[in-house]
């Protein structure tokens, strides 16, 4: 199977995990917390996927909310994360 690598790599998995759970947890604050890193450090890697999809992906309006760009990434990532994890906890198994 052939994949085009620098599209990937320039993805940055880390920063979409981190994306991944500011939208799940609701908040930078909380995501921090449950990354186990600073909030600065979450706020900053927001700021870059901003500049990346050109789209605020979170404003406040009393809560967090997600804009629709922000909601439609969620719906692709998650499941493919979601079959990485799979699939990576089905190797772990085999060794």
């Amino acid at each position: 199977m052939y994949f085009d690598e620098k599209t990937l790599l320039d993805a940055d998995i880390h920063s979409l995990i981190t994306f991944l759970v500011v939208h799940r947890e609701g908040g930078v604050s909380r995501a921090a917390a449950c990354l186990g890193v600073k909030q600065p450090a979450v706020s900053n890697t927001l700021a870059r996927l901003r500049e990346r999809f050109n789209d605020e992906l979170f404003y406040r309006r009393g809560i967090w909310c997600a804009t629709e760009k922000a909601d439609q990434l969620v719906e692709v990532l998650v499941p493919g994360f979601r079959r990485l994890q799979d699939v990576l906890k089905e190797m772990e198994k085999s060794l």
